[in-house]
């Protein structure tokens, strides 16, 4: 059973409780009381900086980025927050950056004595993940996979049976529960990590496989439009080096659009739809195509450093004990060959979720009584080239893992004004929920899942690489049933921004947004800082949450030898 906070807190014999849990709820139009340094003048002030084209996208790497930095750095200096990493405002990230340089590459599918092309950024994006200088697939044979799953949880095995090694697999992304609505299915509608082609590609490197490609079946299925894709495959690509991260490689890794999938099958004699709708049901096995597959890319590999910020305030009685907030700084730079604004802006991703570490930062250094643990604010760079500074955070922590209480972490926050709730991604993972709960129980308000978790989100943002670690995580976003209209209007909203402006130079900032619900989301955030901040709270995973074990193992009392 989920036990709320306050059991919670009992059985640990504390007499703490959340700020203003037992308070009455409030009327749903009366103003939430904020810290005095949250407020929206200064939210606006960062976030209009931080987007601004002076800033030049925020990508790692470039002058934009290091003025970023330069200013995050100013921010938690004119706060009074000390550096977080022993001394230091930065954790070093090393990088390599893999430049396609043929970008008009063309895949050549062999069938049936007859050669069809796919382009590059017209029917697909594609690169290779082993950071080398030309990679040369040539005559590989090509077998649908269907989703690439081998998921014994789920008593599923799309690589039962056949052997990929030198070969070039097609998966379908997501999950087979999301295809059928078969709530029975994986976790039916909302996406598991088998779904995310971050598992997809590195389980069809383990398999041996010397190519994997990923049918962008719909928007929905992938939770963006192909657009992003294209976009997102532009310039550099970064990784982390082997010597940090050593699991094995993909030479070629890519997306198909569904109408070049479609045209891809149907040149090996095969109709793809049907052979997709087969795959999404029990017992399915892989489908050998008479078909080949052969590319060249040419790459240009560099090496560079970007870096993490850190900042925090010190504990005044369990200052080795830390309560982390994450927000990424990165973003995707500019695109000169572009008309009209060039510039990717990213004010929503991620320049809301900055800007409100930064006000919360601030409320934190402007108590009158400092917490009694640690709080981090930690600001990773490389998220947007695959969690990439957070992924080494969470390999070379500053704090231990086990003496992290937990991450709280927010990305893309929307500004469309005040809310009934706030929205927890991935809802039903740990107690950090049930705390949450309390804190919004006095701001007459409840938490929501997200409206579409077929999309994943609860893997796409830096604070999975806690998760997986075996930190309690929790990614929190501003609520869609708004006070003005409803959860229409909310999602809505959020319907929009993903179509025309998530990922693409239309993120920029809005000097008319309303700003009333997303102070009241910082101010909640903080108050559960406040409370994750007693020593003696600690949060655990729900019983079902695949993370428990790795938190209960970091955490149980070392053996003694007799």
């Amino acid at each position: 059973m989920r036990a709320m906070s306050s059991v919670l807190l009992m059985t640990l014999g504390l007499v703490v409780t959340p700020l203003h849990a037992a308070t009455a709820a409030r009327p749903e139009a009366s103003p939430v009381t904020l810290a005095p340094s949250i407020n929206a003048a200064d939210f606006a002030r960062f976030d209009k900086t931080l987007a601004s084209d002076a800033f030049g996208g925020r990508k790692p790497g470039t002058i934009g980025a290091q003025r970023t930095l330069d200013f995050l750095v100013d921010e938690f200096k004119r706060m009074g927050l000390q550096p977080g990493n022993h001394g230091s405002w930065f954790q070093t990230v090393p990088a390599d950056s893999t430049l396609l340089l043929n970008g008009n590459v063309k895949l050549d599918v062999a069938a049936g004595g007859r050669h069809t092309n796919f382009a590059n950024q017209v029917d697909m994006v594609v690169q290779t993940l082993q950071s080398k200088a030309q990679v040369d697939l040539k005559h590989s044979p090509i077998v649908f996979l269907g989703y690439g799953a081998d998921a014994p949880n789920w008593h599923w095995n799309d690589y039962q049976g056949v052997d990929v090694k030198g070969k070039t697999v097609i998966v379908l992304v997501n999950d087979p529960g999301f295809a059928t609505g078969d709530p029975k299915l994986f976790n039916g509608r909302a996406m598991t990590y088998y779904g995310r082609w971050m598992y997809k590609y590195a389980e069809a490197a383990r398999q041996g496989a010397a190519a994997c490609f990923i049918v962008h079946t719909s928007d929905a299925a992938t939770g963006y439009p192909f657009s992003v894709l294209q976009n997102g495959n532009r310039g550099p690509q970064l990784s982390l080096p082997p010597s940090v991260d050593p699991a094995p490689r993909l030479p070629v890794a890519g997306w198909l659009t569904h109408a070049a999938a479609t045209r891809l099958f149907a040149a090996a004699g095969m109709d793809f739809d049907r052979l997709a709708a087969a795959a999404a049901k029990p017992g399915f096995k892989a489908v050998p195509l008479k078909a080949t597959a052969s590319i060249s890319l040419q790459n240009k590999i560099g090496h560079f450093e970007s870096k993490n910020v850190l900042a925090m305030v010190p504990g005044s009685t369990k200052a080795d004990e830390v309560v982390v907030y994450t927000a990424h700084w990165d973003h995707l730079g500019s695109d000169p060959s572009r008309k009209g604004h060039q510039v990717f802006s990213g004010a929503i991703d991620n320049g809301t979720g900055l800007s409100m570490l930064l006000e919360i930062a601030d409320a934190f250094a402007q108590q009158k009584t400092p917490p009694e643990r640690s709080v981090l604010f930690f600001m990773p760079t490389l998220e947007e080239s695959g969690l990439l500074g957070s992924q080494y955070y969470a390999a070379q922590p500053v704090f231990p893992l086990n003496r992290t209480v937990a991450d709280i972490a927010v990305d893309a926050l929307p500004i469309i004004g005040r809310a009934h709730d706030m929205t927890v991604i991935g809802k039903g993972q740990s107690q950090l929920e049930d705390m949450l709960a309390g804190v919004l129980k006095s701001q007459g308000r409840v938490i929501s899942p997200e409206t579409t978790p077929e999309n994943g989100f609860y893997f796409r943002s830096d604070h999975f690489n806690f998760a997986r670690a075996g930190v309690p995580a929790m990614l929190a976003s501003s609520g869609l049933d708004l006070l003005d209209g409803g959860k229409a209007a909310g999602e809505k909203a959020a319907e929009d921004y993903t179509a025309h402006r998530y990922h693409t130079p239309n993120d920029v900032f809005n000097p008319d947004w309303d700003y009333s619900g997303i102070l009241e989301d910082t101010q909640a955030l903080y108050e559960l800082g406040q409370y994750l901040g007693h020593a003696g709270v600690w949060p655990t995973w729900y019983a079902d949450s695949p993370f428990k074990a790795k938190r209960d193992a970091m955490m149980a009392p070392p053996t003694r030898s007799p």
